[in-house]
């Protein structure tokens, strides 16, 4: 007697592998930050010509090196700390600067250029979403740039750190003076901090408003980034003679008053002090500043949406 199998047939080119739903949610915006990498090569290259450019300088400068460290040892252990420090934190300022103001251009440039291009076109024919597009391209200041930032800068510091070292063992000196105040684990945690921290978090409404102008001016975008902030300067210097509004820019996002808040934020590239993590992340200030910029990019993926090419 014949009886009929319950087994389920099987698929003769064999067991196909299932992609988690979780993974299938985020290789689209994966794809969409290597995409903004590819097209976009200053995210990278800029940072690296210029720790280039400082490591040259510096190596030049360790023909001074053991004669420093030898005027060092007379000095008291925070001139001596503060002597020896003073490369590597000048190092992590001169990448960070050019990181900041990349993410500036970049942020206005990410949506009007491919207006301008006309690529916008072909971008909308894919099966990414305009969020996803949007979101991507806020990862580059946010979250890629202060990454970028902090793998060249301490690369850099590391290199310095090792020339150094083999300077001072080469003209006969000890390399311990370098090593105890060169703290470079405590340096680096210090540095990540600040990078994502300040760069990132803090300053993400910056880039958030910069997108949404990019994603909606036709011409000189740069212009329509900054004219409304100068007006509303200019109307409360005329009409209430005072700059409240100004003084509250910068105090917030650079730390030019005694903005309690902000210092929190903006911290100290100095190892020895203390991260702030927990008042950081209990500021007010931060999660306003988030709420803004979310709006922002909440206005940028409904532009992105209707603008058409330019």
């Amino acid at each position: 007697m014949n009886t009929q199998s319950d087994a389920v047939p099987q698929d003769p080119t064999g067991p196909r592998e299932t992609v988690p739903a979780a993974v299938a949610e985020t290789r689209p915006l994966y794809w969409s930050v290597r995409r903004e990498l590819w097209e976009f090569r200053s995210i990278y290259i800029v940072p690296l010509a210029f720790a280039a450019v400082f490591l040259f300088g510096f190596l030049i400068s360790t023909i001074h090196l053991p004669g420093k460290i030898r005027a060092a040892a007379t000095l008291d252990p925070m001139k001596q700390y503060e002597m020896i420090q003073q490369p590597y934190h000048l190092v992590a300022l001169f990448i960070m600067g050019p990181c900041f103001f990349i993410a500036l251009f970049y942020s206005l440039e990410a949506l009007h250029g491919e207006r301008r291009d006309r690529s916008l076109l072909f971008w909308k024919s894919l099966p990414v979403s305009d969020l996803t597009t949007v979101l991507s391209k806020a990862c580059i200041p946010i979250v890629v740039l202060p990454l970028v930032a902090f793998v060249v800068t301490i690369a850099t510091q590391w290199l310095m750190l090792l020339f150094s070292s083999v300077v001072l063992l080469g003209s006969g000196l000890s390399v311990t003076t370098l090593w105890t105040h060169v703290m470079w684990l405590q340096m680096s945690a210090m540095l990540l901090f600040h990078l994502l921290a300040m760069h990132g978090l803090w300053y993400a409404p910056i880039y958030c408003w910069l997108l949404l102008v990019s994603a909606w001016a036709r011409r000189v975008p740069v212009l329509w980034a900054v004219l409304p902030f100068f007006a509303i300067g200019v109307f409360e210097k005329v009409v209430f003679n005072s700059s409240h509004f100004a003084v509250f820019l910068q105090e917030h996002f650079f730390g030019g008053g005694q903005g309690g808040e902000h210092t929190a934020a903006s911290g100290s590239l100095d190892p020895m002090g203390h991260l702030g993590l927990g008042q950081f992340v209990a500021s007010p200030g931060l999660w306003i500043g988030l709420a803004i910029a979310a709006a922002f990019l909440a206005g940028a993926v409904r532009l992105r949406h209707n603008r058409e090419p330019i």
